[in-house]
């Protein structure tokens, strides 16, 4: 796997050897930075953003955020051997100072949260994660998401998400299995 796009292009990205982490294709990936740029619907720019990777896994989303120029991500990940690979990519492309990787569950991340808002948060959760609802819940009533920011649900395609009714979803895509929902804020 290999960064698709910006000063980082073409830069290999480890990928695990085993199977409990789930990489985002690169199809995929590329046609959501292809609705990030292209969308009336998203008022987003990545450049000088600011980045939250949940369930980041090796981190592949959030380092193609960082080559499109995107000022800071926040990896989210608590499966040690998907830590250690985000950990080595992150040293292999030198992207250091503008990473931090949390040794987290995404509830507990949340709940001990104080800093700033994020531009677009990116969920990538095992398809069997049930929690979505509480935690967007936990988003919107602690407003971690800018006014103009995007919220990116990667699931399953036969997956229904009942979501709170403070978020509108304005896009939604299937790729194979795969199916990306974008979602704005109502505040």
């Amino acid at each position: 796997m290999r960064i698709i796009s910006g000063n980082l292009k073409g830069k290999k990205i480890e990928l695990p050897s085993d199977k409990s982490t789930r990489p985002l294709k690169d199809l995929t990936k590329e046609s959501i930075f292809n609705i990030i740029q292209h969308s009336n619907l998203c008022k987003l720019e990545l450049k000088k953003s600011n980045i939250l990777d949940c369930f980041s896994g090796t981190g592949s989303f959030g380092l193609e955020c960082i080559s499109r120029g995107a000022k800071k991500v926040i990896f989210i990940e608590n499966y040690e051997p998907a830590i250690q690979i985000l950990e080595k990519n992150i040293t292999n492309l030198k992207v250091q100072n503008i990473c931090e990787i949390y040794r987290s569950n995404i509830s507990n991340f949340f709940k001990n949260h104080n800093g700033s808002k994020f531009d677009l948060i990116f969920f990538d959760p095992p398809y069997k994660f049930k929690e979505i609802n509480n935690i967007f819940k936990i988003i919107y009533e602690n407003n971690l998401l800018d006014k103009n920011g995007i919220i990116i649900l990667h699931r399953h395609k036969k997956s229904i998400e009942k979501l709170p009714v403070n978020f509108n979803q304005i896009e939604s895509k299937i790729y194979g299995i795969s199916k990306i929902i974008f979602y704005k804020s109502t505040y």
